[in-house]
């Protein structure tokens, strides 16, 4: 069997949902392959992201802080709670609803737009033919003018510790558990560590966290990292650093980790362990060697500054190619490709996609860091604002962190902006917006923002670039 499409999507997470949308608003007849089956054992749409992602992640991490601050915080506003239990099953049910209302929307959406939702696995042919793998082996060929790749990632697996059951899990299984355990091993101090960490650091587990590398959040601004670092600690979190994981064992109902640091062997004994080592791209399936699409040195699909591959009509978006694995940024990428395809202009701006770390308290950065700047020997400065002097951070009695601006000291241009604190997610646009729109310290200092807001507390950063803060003693005069 054949099909003819304008558009062949191959994948159905944030990357490849988006592009199909987007190119059927463009009025372009567009299929999109997706194999996901969920955990009712039904075909899904949305992906990591959606189903053992970004989503469900924040799910997790919303429930276990409402219930930490219900336990430990709920006093200090004179608020009495006798008693806080936590209802780890309920959490995960109330997790997969959130999760099963999101990935059926898509397939709404699908719906309105006319989209056709191949079932299966896709992989790539020569001539933008595509081979679709169905769930029962069955296999079809459809064709279209141009292809989308969009499969996404998955989680990388260590050969030192590999996974077992519900007992060594990679971040997808740390999800679904639905007991407490006692002592956790977080193998990975990244994204994925800390936010899983916290999760269950908070709903009571003893939480020991291994990072193989020396330094903390190597791509986060260094004074937001060490702050970052230090709140952990105060926290409960066990960071260990330059602790590289060498061999494990599950013995019973405990599992024995095997570690070198600086003080050399050491062995650690938890109840569970979660590996969140990082992610690699989804080629394996993706082409065939006689397709002759080009893969890098760092096994990724090589794209152009446009997201077209080697081969012509084939474009390549999200996790599979270079940048950030950020669903956002994939997201971004399948509206750009759309719209190249339709004959659009569009333009999709490398330098001001945010990062998140949806922990307590919240880190999110957009644009260069204060050690980048230092490298390339610019001329900088910066304004810090700590969330202490803030208002409404005071009224929330949530005052840990900082926010943190970097401007060119000649042109008064935004270079970033790094925020540690509460509602971080949020607040980070300002610094996003900023920097597409390629505006400037004064821009930030003459705008007026309300009172009292978390989001002051960034026109009191770019005031201080100047020595102009008004809420803390200013250092530059």
């Amino acid at each position: 069997m054949s099909d003819k499409y304008d558009v062949i999507v191959i994948g159905g997470g944030p990357a490849g949902y988006v592009a199909a949308i987007r190119c059927a608003q463009l009025g372009l007849n567009t299929a999109c392959v997706e194999s996901w089956i969920n955990k009712q054992g039904k075909p899904a749409l949305g992906g990591t992201c959606l189903n053992v992602g970004c989503i469900p992640s924040k799910a997790l991490l919303e429930s276990s802080q409402l219930y930490s601050d219900a336990k430990h915080h709920f006093g200090d506003h004179g608020i009495v709670v006798p008693s806080v239990t936590a209802d780890v099953p309920k959490m995960i049910q109330s997790k997969d609803k959130i999760v099963q209302e999101l990935t059926g929307g898509i397939e709404g959406l699908f719906k309105a737009n006319k989209i056709t939702w191949i079932k299966g696995t896709g992989s790539l042919l020569p001539d933008r033919q595509v081979e679709v793998t169905a769930h029962d082996n069955s296999k079809s060929i459809h064709s279209a003018g141009n292809v989308i790749l969009a499969t996404g990632s998955t989680s990388i697996e260590i050969a030192a510790v590999p996974l077992q059951g519900d007992v060594i899990v990679d971040s997808a299984g740390a999800l679904d558990w639905e007991s407490v355990p006692e002592k956790l091993c977080v193998i990975g101090a990244g994204v994925i560590g800390l936010e899983l960490g916290s999760v269950w650091r908070r709903l009571g587990a003893e939480v020991v966290v291994l990072e193989a590398q020396d330094a903390f959040l190597p791509m986060v601004d260094d004074q937001i990292a060490r702050d970052s670092l230090r709140q952990f600690s105060q926290q409960g979190l066990d960071i260990k650093l330059g602790a590289r994981v060498m061999a494990s064992s599950v013995n019973g109902d405990k599992v024995s980790i095997e570690y070198t640091d600086k003080d050399g062997e050491q062995q650690l004994q938890v109840d569970r362990v979660i590996v969140a080592v990082g992610r690699r791209s989804n080629i394996s399936q993706l082409t065939l060697p006689e397709t002759d699409l080009l893969i890098d040195e760092r096994g990724l699909v090589h794209v152009n500054g446009a997201c077209e591959t080697n081969l012509p009509g084939v474009w390549a978006i999200g996790d599979l190619v270079r940048g950030p694995m950020l669903a956002h940024k994939g997201s971004e990428e399948g509206v750009a490709v759309a719209e190249r395809i339709a004959g659009h202009q569009c333009h999709l701006n490398y330098d001001a996609i945010p990062s998140v770390i949806y922990t307590h308290p919240e880190i999110s950065w957009v644009g260069k860091t204060e050690e980048q700047l230092k490298e390339e020997g610019a001329n900088y400065k910066k304004g810090v604002f700590p969330f202490l002097a803030s208002g409404r951070a005071k009224a929330m009695q949530d005052t840990a962190g900082m926010v943190k601006i970097l401007a060119d000291a000649d042109s008064d241009a935004v270079l970033g902006m790094h925020i540690v604190g509460p509602h971080s997610s949020e607040l980070i646009g300002h610094g996003v917006l900023t920097l597409e729109f390629e505006g400037t310290i004064e821009d930030i200092a003459r705008t007026v923002f309300a009172h009292p807001t978390l989001s002051e507390a960034i026109h009191e950063a770019a005031l201080g670039a100047d020595g102009r803060a008004i809420h803390i003693p200013n250092r530059n005069r």
